[in-house]
């Protein structure tokens, strides 16, 4: 961006003045952005009035540059008003105007010069139909200071010593939450680092089930039931309390961050679709954890294609007949009840074939992992998210009552099923942010140890940006993940923001994970480091709960509805 240098800040000056005033600008210059992209999309992608699904799919470069987009400038928009919380609050530290100046820096010129969708797919506006005038909204006075002196060495050095100087105990900066939840953080941060860091890896490394005594202590702090209402056993919390929890048990270990989200899912399955006779049954226990529940939705040919499940239910005289096979089946040996989305109309094709099942199983053991008659089940080896083990699962005939169908309802299943995305992937958003705070807590403590030509690594400049790069976007993830949340707990309508946050949040897991390795250099390849592990488990959050295609496609949908 070519500017005049008198409006540009000197780069000696380390935090920007008037930094508030900036970046409330530079969101106003994105959103208009973002109005015009969105725009330019819809003209090239509608016919007669209208975007389908077939539209997108077609130009999908663009409908996902502009979910990304719209992403980034929501992330933008809830940084900035995170930061204005903290200044209303007398918290808008050193340490918080930092990562917000290093952010906007970072972001606005991303959003200018190429966005990175995935390592090797960089969007820039000109996919979008931008052209250059188009693209002079970003000429803005704010923005343009932001983007030349917001993201500098110097930013980012002092980012890294106030890190080093206070560690990460905790997280890096205030995060703009209630004295209640930074209780409940305090808690579980306690617990993760006393009882699940110092056994992790070596789960891990033995690809070990996470042992039961963990998951009855967990049960008993209330895990299980935190979002589950109180007349049903639970503790009636917020979705931010839920989120809260899952960041930092996933800081400990993603295997343990992730016991929750089968009950989460299962528990919003009854509490939105179940009977009264269902509640009462299954949810008490699932708060208390003597029910432990398990996903089986996905099969071999579909993947995300939910809609053509070919997994049938057939009538049993007032009872339910399943066959078929599934697999990325999650935790499936030992729990207690199966939530299957299975076919029960005949000559259907489509999501309005599929019923919602709570299939009543025996939990295994090591020796017979699938007791009962009728169901099958073999070990999915994998890199990394190991703790629960995946399985592939085969259905021959297996019994389900007929009181199980849930809802009491056939052809509701997909329907059933959508309504509890929302939730899942806010789930899923905290886990990537709590692998994130995981990888920067062990790089920073690696160079911090490790020396180089006389002097810590994290005394040189590439690996100190790395760490300040890496708490910058984990708070950025972070900030968008409890938006989602609270928009879930106001019952807004949130599978956009939910899918932003999911989106961008496995992306910066992945990036602190490469990174970590990157700065613990080949010691980083080896097993015996636990940024390894890290690493593998980031992997994954790419691809669960809607790959990041599919995330995005959806978000374009919404956008270009």
């Amino acid at each position: 961006m070519a500017h005049d240098g008198q409006d540009i800040v000197k780069e000696t000056q380390v935090i920007l003045p008037d930094l508030l005033a900036l970046t409330k600008g530079g969101v106003t210059a994105a959103e208009a952005l973002l109005s015009r992209a969105t725009a330019h999309v819809r003209a090239r992608l509608e016919v007669d009035g209208k975007v389908t699904g077939a539209a997108i799919e077609a130009d999908q470069t663009a409908a996902h540059g502009l979910a990304w987009v719209a992403t980034y400038v929501e992330a933008l928009r809830q940084m900035h008003g995170w930061a204005e919380g903290l200044e209303a609050a007398g918290k808008f530290g050193e340490t918080e105007q930092l990562i917000l100046q290093i952010a906007f820096g970072e972001y606005l010129w991303q959003l200018y010069g190429g966005l990175p969708m995935s390592q090797g797919e960089i969007l820039r506006l000109q996919d979008l139909g931008l052209s250059q005038d188009d693209q002079r909204i970003l000429m803005a006075h704010e923005v343009m200071t932001l983007t030349q002196s917001g993201n500098t060495q110097a930013a980012r050095s002092r980012l890294a010593q106030i890190i080093r100087d206070t560690g990460t105990s905790g997280i890096i900066g205030e995060s703009g939450l209630d004295d209640e939840l930074e209780m409940i953080r305090d808690q579980f941060r306690r617990f993760a680092v006393e009882k699940v860091e110092p056994n992790a890896h070596g789960w891990h490394l033995n690809d070990q089930l996470i042992p039961m005594e963990l998951i009855n202590e967990l049960s008993e702090m209330g895990v299980f039931g935190l979002t589950i209402p109180e007349e049903y056993g639970g503790f009636g919390l917020s979705k931010a309390s839920m989120a809260v929890v899952s960041e930092e048990l996933s800081r400990g270990y993603i295997g343990v961050g992730s016991l929750g989200t089968r009950s989460e899912i299962a528990a919003e399955l009854i509490l939105c679709g179940g009977t009264e006779e269902q509640k009462a049954k299954w949810l008490p226990g699932l708060a208390s954890g003597e029910i432990l529940p398990t996903a089986v939705f996905t099969e071999p040919n579909t993947g995300s294609d939910l809609g053509s499940l070919r997994t049938r239910a057939t009538r049993d005289g007032d009872d339910w007949r399943i066959t078929g096979n599934k697999t990325w089946i999650t935790h499936a040996a030992r729990t207690h009840v199966m939530t299957v989305l299975a076919r029960t109309v005949p000559d259907t094709s489509d999501y309005r074939g599929l019923s919602m099942f709570l299939a009543e199983k025996t939990p295994g053991t090591d020796d017979a992992p699938f007791p009962d008659e009728g169901i099958t089940g073999g070990e999915i080896e994998v890199l990394g998210y190991r703790g629960m083990k995946e399985y592939e699962l085969a259905f021959d005939n297996f019994h389900v009552k007929g009181e199980n169908l849930l809802g009491g309802v056939e052809g509701q299943g997909f329907k059933q099923l959508m309504q509890t995305f929302e939730s899942a992937r806010i789930q899923t958003a905290a886990r990537a942010v709590g692998v994130a705070q995981s990888a920067l807590d062990i790089a920073l403590r690696y160079a911090e140890d490790r020396k180089q030509f006389g002097k810590a690594l994290v005394e040189f400049p590439r690996v100190s940006g790395k760490i300040a790069m890496m708490a910058v976007e984990t708070m950025i993830a972070r900030q968008l993940t409890y938006f989602s949340a609270r928009q879930k707990d106001h019952d807004r309508r949130c599978d956009l923001e939910a899918g932003m946050a999911k989106l961008l949040g496995a992306r910066v897991a992945w990036a602190a994970a490469d990174n970590g390795l990157q700065i613990h250099g080949g010691n980083g390849f080896a097993l015996e480091y636990q940024i390894s592990r890290v690493l593998c488990d980031a992997r994954i959050l790419n691809i669960f709960e809607g790959a990041a295609e599919i995330q995005a496609q959806v978000i374009a949908r919404r956008l270009l509805a």
